[in-house]
């Protein structure tokens, strides 16, 4: 079946991976939010991709914002038991250009808010939906360098090394509750990553990597994404060459992932609350 007739939520929907995701989902039958700032950019998306979509614009580090946004989506595509969303994808992110020893803090603390904790806030506010409804899918758009350390880009490693990890915790603990959560690790993808990535003075690069301008089109990469999921692949490596080689080499065995997966479904989070309560 796919995605035919479900509802996937996608942030940073307005260009890149999240547009290119949009269209192809789109095509599969799917349902969108398509969540960004730049409402134009979405309404230029959501005309692409035809059908019945909900524009849902809002800055994604503005936490008072998230639950409202998240009783929107969730009232729009149906609400119910049989309704709600059925995908989130949290694709929203900001790269960095610059080196440690040149860069002020505040860009870490930029790129950590928009890569890491405002992803973990959307998916906090929406989870319980899901873990009630007993089905769902989170997509955790992370990144070649959020297993293997890159250089010049140090605040981005630590946000992208971070959306692992709470992935793969989460991942264990709702699994025998019906849900997914798949982490996707994109390497050089042709988008603007680059040009808009932060330099060490927080101020905007302008300018592209040949890495990027080289690297796989979006539209190839996000049917490669949308596959492993659909095949159920929790960990989702989508690059060439030598990035794919890095991170072939930091990728965690399935059989790893049902070890952790199974301490919960095993009564795990049960032990540890007993242990808490006891003098």
């Amino acid at each position: 079946m796919g995605f035919s007739g479900q509802a996937a939520w996608i942030t940073g929907a307005s260009s890149g991976i999240g547009a290119a995701l949009a269209r192809a989902l789109a095509a599969d039958g799917a349902r969108l939010v398509l969540s960004g700032r730049n409402v134009a950019a979405l309404e230029a998306v959501a005309t692409q991709c035809g059908g019945d979509h909900l524009i849902l614009p809002f800055e994604t580090t503005d936490i008072a914002a998230i639950q409202p946004a998240v009783d929107k989506a969730w009232a729009w595509s149906g609400g119910t038991e049989s309704g709600g969303i059925d995908l989130l994808v949290n694709n929203a992110g900001i790269s960095q250009r610059s080196l440690a020893v040149d860069t002020a803090y505040a860009v870490y603390d930029r790129i950590i808010a928009v890569d890491l904790l405002a992803p973990i806030a959307l998916t906090q506010a929406l989870l319980p939906h899901m873990a009630a409804r007993g089905s769902g899918r989170i997509a955790m758009i992370s990144s070649v360098a959020g297993k293997v350390g890159v250089p010049m880009r140090t605040a981005y490693c630590a946000a992208k090394f971070g959306i692992a990890g709470y992935a793969d915790a989460l991942r264990a603990e709702v699994a025998h509750l019906g849900l997914q959560v798949h982490t996707i690790y994109p390497g050089s993808v042709r988008t603007e990553v680059s040009r808009n990535a932060l330099t060490a003075d927080g101020s905007t690069r302008g300018a592209s990597d040949k890495a990027i301008d080289n690297g796989i089109d979006p539209d190839l990469a996000v049917r490669t994404m949308i596959d492993a999921m659909l095949a159920g692949q929790r960990e989702i490596i989508v690059a060439v060459g030598v990035e794919q080689q890095m991170g072939e080499a930091r990728r965690t065995p399935d059989a790893l992932l049902d070890q952790i997966g199974a301490f919960m479904a095993a009564g795990y989070a049960e032990w540890m609350k007993a242990e808490g309560t006891e003098s």
